[in-house]
């Protein structure tokens, strides 16, 4: 087989692989379109090791091993649906390998995301429905605060991580923000529950997600994955719960 052919095989698999671990999927369904893709090109025994922060592809009795570098990390299943269904497509000989290729490409660059407004609108309704899915109680009176304030939380987050390096801190302020904002409103008002609109607008935060898929990587045998983002997701959580904490800590909430 022609080295050449076999590192743009390796290499366009290791473009799917890049596009679904930024977009949140698990390590399993990662190596597995991988795999998939490399065998119907013909590529039968490919190696593939897949982390958080990296990919590494080889092919046996060949000079071909690539490695591809992961720095962003986010949650947008649109990708991964998207390649998943080039892989099928691929797989049914509806599309060349290069068409392939092509399409990961225009999916890593063209696909839409949801506008922020869109986005303030959905945390805004989840952040007060959620309110009283915990809380157990149908408390309407903090109902429109919690709404309001998982908003400002969110977009606190959504604007500061552009700024700041670090995702954790970011969240901390996020989650120091609202908090301050549950406490003033209860302070300005005292019927407000500021502990039913902190738990209401800090779900949205929660990294639900992260946690889930670092249980499936653990449970399908990929231990690194799954304890790297375990460990992301505990810190993640510590973030919010360091942010609220000393908000109520320095204002005796």
């Amino acid at each position: 087989m022609d080295d050449k052919y076999v590192d743009f095989v390796v290499d366009t698999c290791l473009a799917a692989g890049k596009i679904m671990i930024e977009s949140g999927s698990e390590m399993y369904r990662v190596e597995d379109t991988m795999h998939r893709i490399a065998q119907n090109a013909g590529v039968q025994s490919a190696r593939v090791f897949t982390t958080p922060t990296g990919l590494f592809m080889g092919v046996d009795k060949t000079g071909s091993v690539q490695i591809e570098e992961v720095k962003e990390r986010v949650i947008n299943l649109e990708k991964v649906s998207r390649v998943n269904d080039l892989s099928r497509q691929f797989a049914a000989k509806l599309i060349s390998l290069e068409e392939l290729r092509d399409c990961l490409e225009d999916v890593d660059v063209n696909t839409a995301e949801y506008p922020l407004w869109m986005q303030a609108v959905g945390t805004a309704i989840l952040s007060s429905t959620l309110m009283v899915l915990f809380m157990n109680d149908y408390d309407w009176y903090d109902f429109i605060p919690a709404a309001i304030i998982g908003t400002i939380g969110f977009l606190t987050f959504y604007f500061a991580k552009k700024f700041v390096n670090v995702r954790f801190l970011a969240e901390m302020l996020a989650a120091a923000v609202l908090g301050l904002l549950a406490t003033a409103a209860h302070t300005i008002n005292p019927a407000m529950s500021s502990d039913a609109i902190i738990i209401g607008s800090l779900m949205v935060l929660v990294p639900g997600l992260a946690l889930t898929n670092s249980l499936r990587d653990l449970f399908a045998g990929h231990l690194l994955s799954g304890i790297g983002r375990g460990v992301e997701a505990i810190l993640t959580a510590i973030a919010l719960g360091g942010g609220v904490g000393i908000v109520i800590r320095f204002l005796g909430a």
